[in-house]
């Protein structure tokens, strides 16, 4: 026997199944469901919670904007917003309905007005 030999540590079999481990673990860990029991506290209002009421605003081609059964230019769409506004929760969710080949600039415009009015929650629904 030669003693000057050193001996050779492979580790490529570990790392690879350190790697499938890993694999496994990371898969396996979303599906896992922890079931707690908790108690909640008795609350005093009787009422549900009902879903927020919902404005859409649609804005054609012509740049007129509609709000229910109300329509109005884009030019006056801000004072009368104001005056509209008072009718409706401010938590109220507002949807945008744009026509696709309107400038840019108006849109924002359009939803600029209807933050400044107070509603924080506006979106812009777009199609498929």
């Amino acid at each position: 026997m030669d003693w000057d030999e050193k001996p050779e540590l492979n580790i490529t079999p570990l790392v690879d199944i350190m790697l499938v481990l890993l694999a496994i673990l990371m898969v396996t860990t979303p599906t896992v469901i922890y079931k707690e029991q908790i108690l909640l506290p008795q609350g005093t209002k009787k009422t549900k919670v009902g879903n927020d009421k919902k404005i859409e605003v649609r804005m054609d081609i012509n740049r007129n904007i509609y709000v229910d059964k109300d329509v109005y230019t884009l030019s006056n769409f801000p004072d009368n917003l104001n005056l509209l506004a008072s009718r409706y929760d401010k938590s109220s969710s507002v949807y945008i309905r744009a026509d696709k080949n309107l400038q840019y600039q108006d849109v924002i415009f359009l939803l600029k007005s209807i933050k400044e009015a107070g509603f924080s929650k506006v979106s812009l629904v777009t199609t498929n």
